[in-house]
């Protein structure tokens, strides 16, 4: 009989690379991991790794029994599902995961909702990259997270991972106005392309996200499609302070619609057809769990109130200057 936990060993080997990465995420040491890898060869009586350099791959059977440990796994979830909803009441901790904007613009809300509805429920929030939630999920450090994509950025396959569609925004081109010489140039009409919109600044600093996050890629990538490579001044993940830099004509930078109901003044917003997609991830299996189908319900309320009211706010954003 193969054992549950050194398939999810493997899993993890085949998602992470190394065993030290495993072990490291595991809280295991890396011998251990390797003993348990080596019990787990022995019960299934072919070889599952191989040595490639410094590296440990799967062989061609062992990523076979990783493709039969993900349906095992996600049988479990439900299994697990299942039984809290045969529990009388929703409660105890609920790790989330959200992205750094995520925090002021959908945590709160969703959080006071979850209090009202659910008082029981005991959420513990941490601030993580959408890219890092896979391994945070699988590793069992969380149990719901807000992740999102861009354009030009799409979200990897993950077979392991499950989520629901939460929020789509446009992005827009924040500059200074010091910086905007010209009133007509940046202006917006409908269907106007990134080269017509962003091109105009192609000399111009830029302010990103972190490179290595998807907020990085895709404005890199958004530079690059409109025709040019963006000189990068700089790096920051929080878009109330990429707002702040453009207004004192540090340089231009791009925010999702729901960071610009506070905008500075002397900031012109060009709307650009770009979209950045929020969604609630959770393990494969976990989505009929009480308490994440608590957190999905809570966080679509909580969004739909922050949307009715950013929409409200953002067409006339005084004393700053949106073009559409």
């Amino acid at each position: 009989m193969l054992d549950v936990r050194r398939l999810h060993l493997l899993r993890e080997l085949d998602r992470r690379g190394t065993i030290a990465a495993v072990a490291e995420a595991l809280t295991f040491t890396a011998s251990a991991v390797s003993q348990q890898l080596s019990v787990l060869e022995r019960e299934a009586g072919v070889p599952l790794l191989e040595r490639s350099g410094r590296r440990v791959v799967l062989t061609p059977a062992g990523r076979t029994l990783v493709t039969h440990a993900d349906a095992v796994l996600e049988r479990l979830e439900l299994a697990v599902s299942e039984l809290a909803g045969a529990r009388e009441g929703i409660g105890g901790p609920l790790r989330i995961g959200t992205f750094p904007s995520g925090g002021p613009a959908i945590v709160p809300a969703t959080l006071a909702e979850l209090a009202q509805r659910h008082p029981a429920l005991e959420p513990m929030v941490q601030e993580i990259d959408s890219t890092r939630v896979s391994d945070g999920l699988r590793a069992g450090e969380l149990d719901v997270a807000l992740v999102h994509d861009y354009d030009f950025v799409p979200a990897s396959p993950d077979t392991t991972v499950d989520q629901v569609p939460l929020l789509e925004e446009p992005m827009y081109l924040a500059t200074g106005a010091a910086i905007d010489t010209d009133p007509a140039r940046g202006t917006a009409t409908r269907g106007d392309t990134l080269a017509e919109l962003l091109g105009p600044w192609a000399t111009t600093p830029w302010i990103t996200a972190r490179d290595g996050t998807t907020g990085h890629a895709m404005a890199v990538r958004a530079c690059q499609a409109a025709g040019f490579q963006p000189r990068i001044r700089h790096q920051v993940n929080d878009f109330r302070t990429v707002l702040a830099l453009a207004a004192i004509g540090q340089g231009a930078g791009f925010v999702p619609e729901m960071a610009t109901v506070r905008t500075p003044e002397n900031v012109v917003l060009t709307r650009l057809p770009l979209f950045r997609r929020s969604k609630v991830a959770f393990r494969a299996g976990g989505g009929t769990h009480p308490a994440i189908a608590a957190f999905v319900a809570a966080a679509r309320t909580a969004v739909g109130a922050t949307s009715r009211t950013s929409s409200g706010s953002t067409k006339t954003p005084a004393p700053s200057r949106k073009r559409e």
